[in-house]
């Protein structure tokens, strides 16, 4: 029997087939869905270019609420601007500022702000926000998830294709994690004043070798709150129409929402119906 002589390829010119994903090449699925991030630098390094729709984006901070809006608002104005929805925040560490929100393309009233006491009580909301078909994302804080607790959440989230982000403090960077994407987020100073620096440390793709930098602060709500001090120093500017809250919901209120035995709503099914009347 003849030897077949085997011949060896050049990574650069290793065979691309479809559906066939080689490990330092960057995720470009045409399966997954994602939607725009909004930050062109951030989008070159994501895989599909966007965030992961029907997946958990884990973002680890060294502070609560670091630059959490200026991240995915661009992204949540995109996505609520075309489809109907909820954008859920379970166990936010501040209020939303309305103002800057609608400046940057998202109705506060399409916010409903869930209140826990406890990480049993803001894993079962989440997961209960995720499993609303009248609820289109959904962000959670979680200081304390067991990574069995996430992976429900992972799996919810696939199952009904939302966007999901999980935010988690710096300690948990050593744990393990399922979320498909994971993200280091820390302020930093550049030239032009206060920046954000997002770190890839988990994604379809090889290892991130630099983090993308991007703005702090956002331009429109620069301009917003200008306008208001323009107001404040007596200049005249046109009325605003004054912003509607977001719809906060305590921990007994979802108890009283929830589905009767055997029904197949959820516990925001019936309160979208109430909060947004038509």
């Amino acid at each position: 029997m003849s030897a077949v002589p085997l011949r060896s390829l050049a990574a650069s010119t290793a065979p691309r087939l479809a559906g066939v994903w080689l490990a330092d090449q960057l995720g470009t699925s045409t399966a997954a869905r994602v939607q725009a991030t909004g930050h062109a630098g951030l989008d070159a390094q994501l895989p599909g270019g966007g965030w992961p729709v029907g997946a958990m984006t884990e973002v680890l901070q060294p502070a609560a609420g670091l630059h959490v809006w200026q991240l995915v608002l661009p992204a949540l104005a995109q996505a609520t601007a075309t489809r109907p929805g909820a954008v859920v925040l379970v166990a936010p560490p501040h209020e939303p500022f309305a103002p800057a929100l609608r400046a940057g393309g998202l109705d506060a009233a399409r916010l409903c702000r869930v209140q826990t006491t406890s990480a049993a009580q803001t894993l079962w909301a989440a997961e209960q926000a995720l499993r609303c078909r009248d609820v289109q994302a959904v962000l959670a804080w979680l200081p304390q998830a067991a990574p069995e607790s996430l992976r429900r959440l992972q799996l919810a989230a696939a199952q009904m294709g939302q966007l999901l982000w999980v935010f988690r403090p710096a300690r948990a960077r050593q744990q393990a994690s399922p979320a498909p994407l994971r993200l280091w987020v820390e302020a930093v100073d550049g030239a032009g004043g206060a920046q954000m620096q997002v770190q890839v440390l988990k994604r379809r793709g090889p290892p991130m070798e630099q983090a993308v930098v991007l703005p702090a602060s956002n331009a429109a709500l620069s301009r917003v709150l200008a306008a208001s001090a323009a107001r404040g120093e007596g200049r005249r500017a046109p009325p605003q129409p004054p912003a509607r809250p977001a719809v906060v919901l305590p921990w007994a209120a979802w108890l009283d929402r929830l589905p009767a035995a055997g029904g197949v709503q959820h516990a925001l099914d019936r309160m979208a119906v109430a909060a947004h009347p038509h």
